[in-house]
């Protein structure tokens, strides 16, 4: 089997519910290569959510379909990313006993809990609430951006997953989040980076070709915004957990939607 193609399965195998199958032993560093291809898994969840759109909206009025589309980006991936989001918020939320190292052991230890608490599930409820209404938003009336929206929402996200595991160290000496953080290297960065761009260039030509000056302009401040929010998670979680783990990895990914839908909401008030 060509490499790179074993190392996209396992990026579909690890971020989506599609049932792949990757024939042969798969080898750690393998699992972490395959990191250089979670924006093309992305890729492929945007392309989803821009069909589902086309289909539902004329099914359904527009506050539904946004619906549906929240719906079917958590159920592409079984709700993963949202599980590490309540985690790391409940373990963020543990009172400080005093002692930094205590502090950190009991924080991971809450994130390995199967339960979820409070906190973590009004972060779950807002954040669902958030993109809900973020998509309401640039639907109503329909702005250009709506559609390189669902496109690029994913594929962005899955791009600061590895900028951050590039970025960070791991915080557990075990896991599979550790196999991820310590085998991204500066060429998974590479070509994560360059299909991210690809992105950029694809919603140009295909969604709206007569905004490319603007856009470009738009594409560089979000890749900056990006980056220096990667760069932020990473500093922080390294205080509070000793490093990152696959549940703040997984935040990292559901945040970034977040402020991505607001940023192309704040660029479109003041530039369309």
């Amino acid at each position: 089997m060509n490499m790179d193609y074993k190392r996209i399965l396992i990026a579909f195998q690890f971020l989506t519910i599609i049932p792949l199958r990757v024939r042969g032993e798969i080898s750690e560093k393998e699992i972490g290569e395959s990191s250089a291809f979670f924006p093309l898994v992305g890729a492929f969840q945007g392309a989803l959510l821009v069909t589902a759109n086309f289909i539902l909206g004329k099914l359904f009025p527009t506050e539904l379909t946004n619906g549906f589309l929240v719906l079917l980006l958590i159920l592409t991936n079984g709700g993963f990313h949202l599980d590490g989001l309540a985690d790391t918020l409940d373990a963020i939320a543990a009172k400080s006993g005093g002692d930094r190292d205590s502090d950190r052991q009991r924080r991971l230890s809450i994130m390995k809990d199967s339960t979820i608490g409070p906190i973590g599930v009004i972060g779950i409820v807002l954040t669902l609430l958030l993109k809900f209404l973020a998509l309401d938003y640039l639907s109503h009336p329909l702005l250009f951006p709506y559609y390189v929206s669902l496109f690029l929402m994913p594929i962005i996200a899955k791009w600061t997953m590895v900028v951050s595991m590039f970025h960070g160290r791991p915080a557990r000496e075990d896991g599979l989040g550790r196999i991820f953080i310590t085998g991204v290297g500066v060429k998974e960065i590479i070509i994560s980076t360059l299909l991210l761009l690809l992105s950029f260039i694809s919603s140009q030509v295909f969604f709206i070709p007569s905004m490319s000056y603007t856009l470009s302009f738009f594409y560089a401040l979000l890749l900056t915004e990006m980056y220096l929010f990667c760069r932020i998670c990473v500093s922080f979680f390294h205080k509070k957990f000793g490093g990152l783990t696959g549940d703040t990895v997984g935040a990292v990914s559901e945040i970034t939607e977040i402020i991505f839908l607001l940023t192309v909401i704040v660029w479109s008030r003041l530039f369309t």
